[in-house]
């Protein structure tokens, strides 16, 4: 699989992701769900940054932002931005 974008906007509870396709945010929840202290993320919404997509991970004892950005980090399918909007 090729690199693709993803960008992160923490919050106080949670953490914006946005992918650069619909795939490829399937593919990177999949990935995800691999991993011990990644357990659930919000829905995605397909529609309001077409051809982008985004979902929230809310934040956990498990899951941090910190420790969400870095088990992004080390995926080399993922270039990892910070999220400006």
């Amino acid at each position: 699989m090729n690199q693709f974008s993803v960008w992160i906007q923490p919050s106080e509870n949670a953490c914006g992701v946005r992918v650069d396709s619909l795939e490829n945010a399937e593919w990177l929840l999949n990935r995800l769900s691999q991993s011990f202290v990644f357990k659930s993320s919000e829905p995605m919404n397909k529609v309001d940054y077409f051809p982008n997509c985004t979902f929230r991970v809310p934040y956990s004892s498990q899951i941090s932002c910190g420790r969400f950005a870095k088990l992004l980090g080390v995926i080399p399918e993922v270039k990892l931005m910070l999220d400006s909007q």
